[in-house]
């Protein structure tokens, strides 16, 4: 059943007595609003109306998950916090003689937001606060980056994978029981034993490839025997799941020699299982030199006010340009504005993106981003002028070409354009321009070659360099976010990894508009204001 706070005052309440926490701290400002910072009826469908004994106030729950994220605290210490940290009881206008709550009330809590969709609440309230106080105009352009974040598992070689997922199907069938065991043959009994009544590596020399080699052809072999079992469990969804996870695992590290023994593959799979305990954890990459394991956190900020409009947790492997249309669809459909401009960097400029902007559902988007070009010299594709309505090329120095066909599919047609090898080696160019040793260059264009010419051009352009200059903002917004915390995944589970998210969001927008509202010299009663309509 739904607890309230009470409305009335009590003689130790933390603001009616002195205390040394300033006035224009986080922690003050925080309790210049805190009556109206959050409201226990806007959560009110998460409890039971008429049965139950009343919960923790959801609104004072509220306040201290996002002072958590502030301070990027434990739940036992954010317990620890609300009952003896002054700036904390000031800012949540708690009493000094405030009992406190059990640590797990914060983990049923973000439990139970994400479990009623509940996980946008307080960065979709304070964003309308935004809107409310006029800081976030109607029209906005929107500034995109993103950034990695480490998971919340231990990344595993091939051999514990293997080792974790049988143990974890065996439990999931239910083996960890012992009157699950009965009747069962002796191999199938032996099986279950090694692997569910100890948890360790084989006590085998790991320097030495042929016991590694053994011990890799016993992991896949019961793992083979494990799957089999599951599949009298098809029914069961928990099983399914992890039967399917130790497939993959299979699948993507384990390949036959020429004797049809298993061995480790070499490379990296797509989409490859780094992580028993968290198996949405991926291999990823933001350059050459930096690679981490974990996840991408793509945040979208307003040009004007620097408040973030979204921000989301999306997988690590894959192109960042693959999210910026899902960004701009979240931004305007729970921010209630209209996206003018975006301003990204060249992971974003593809011209499919380009052209998914320009046809935008309602309205066109502007996308400001540069095509990348090669640094090493070598004569670009932007040299050459193409008009592909005449279907014709021209290289740098007048040599041209009539273009064919490469596609007869219509969303991926495009042409071909090959320079005569013999002309090619006349040319000064030659050595930076053609790379092939038996044909001339080769030039090629795509289904959105008119929007990638386009863009070309706009990037040279003094304009453009001005305009993109103020990409760097959302930079300095990520930074923001990785000091309270965002760079370590503290959950398992999408719904509470985008919970963490977009809570650590809300607490560096409300930084921001407590910010604004001095700049601007907007009293804070504004902002409550904005609050109390905000949810209405």
């Amino acid at each position: 059943m739904l607890g309230r706070r009470s409305p009335q005052r009590q003689l130790f309440d933390s603001q009616n007595l002195p205390h040394r926490v300033p006035a224009d701290s986080f922690y003050g400002r925080m309790a210049a609003v805190s009556d109206t910072l959050f409201s226990d009826d806007d959560l009110q469908a998460m409890y039971c109306a008429d049965n139950g004994r009343p919960s923790l106030p959801p609104a004072l729950m509220s306040g201290v998950l996002l002072l958590q994220f502030y301070d990027d605290v434990s739940d036992e210490e954010a317990s620890e916090r609300a009952k003896f940290d002054r700036r904390w009881q000031v800012a949540l206008n708690l009493p000094l003689d405030y009992l406190g709550f059990d640590p797990s009330s914060l983990s049923y809590f973000r439990k139970r937001l994400v479990e009623h969709g509940q996980e946008r609440y307080a960065f979709d309230r304070l964003v309308a606060v935004g809107r409310a106080a006029g800081f976030i105009p109607d029209t906005v352009t929107v500034l995109i980056d993103t950034t990695w974040t480490k998971g919340a598992g231990a990344v595993q070689d091939t051999y514990t994978l293997l080792r974790k997922g049988i143990r974890k199907l065996l439990r999931d069938m239910g083996y960890a029981t012992p009157g699950k065991r009965r009747g069962l043959s002796t191999p199938v009994q032996a099986l279950v034993a090694s692997y569910l009544d100890r948890d360790h590596k084989a006590d085998i020399d790991w320097a030495d490839p042929q016991q590694r080699s053994a011990q890799l052809k016993v992991l896949v072999q019961d793992a083979e025997s494990a799957l089999e079992l599951a599949d009298a469990c098809s029914d069961d969804p928990d099983v399914r799941a992890t039967g399917w996870l130790l497939t993959k695992i299979l699948g993507d590290d384990v390949v036959e020699d020429d004797q049809g023994d298993p061995q480790i593959g070499k490379g990296t799979a797509t989409e490859r299982i780094i992580s028993i305990t968290d198996p949405d954890m991926q291999h990823g990459r933001k350059s050459k030199a930096q690679r981490f394991n974990g996840y991408k956190v793509a945040v979208a900020t307003e040009a004007s006010s620097d408040m973030i409009l979204d921000v989301a947790d999306v997988p690590a492997s894959g192109s960042d340009g693959a999210h910026l249309v899902p960004a701009v669809q979240r931004i305007e459909e729970h921010a209630s504005v209209t996206v003018e401009r975006v301003i990204g960097d060249g992971a974003f400029g593809s011209g499919e993106n380009l052209a998914a902007c320009a046809n935008y559902p309602a309205h066109p988007v502007d996308l400001l981003t540069p095509i990348a070009r090669p640094q090493d010299g070598t004569v670009d594709k932007s040299a050459f002028q193409i008009d592909l309505e005449a279907g014709l090329a021209t290289c740098p120095h007048g040599h041209t070409v009539v273009g064919q066909p490469t596609s007869q599919s219509p969303d991926q047609a495009g042409l071909r354009f090959t320079f005569p090898r013999a002309g090619c080696e006349a040319c000064p160019e030659f050595a930076a321009c053609v790379r092939s040793k038996s044909a001339g260059r080769t030039v090629q264009t795509g289904a959105y070659e008119s929007y990638l010419q386009a863009q070309r051009k706009r990037q040279s352009l003094p304009e453009f360099r001005a305009e993109y200059r103020t990409r760097s903002r959302v930079e300095r917004k990520q930074a923001e976010l990785v000091q309270h915390g965002i760079r370590h995944t503290r959950y398992l589970g999408g719904g509470k990894r985008q919970l963490q998210r977009l809570w650590t969001g809300a607490v560096v927008n409300l930084k921001c508009l407590f910010r604004l509202a001095e700049i601007k010299n907007v009293d804070l009663r504004l902002i409550r204001h904005g609050l109390e309509g905000s949810m209405a």
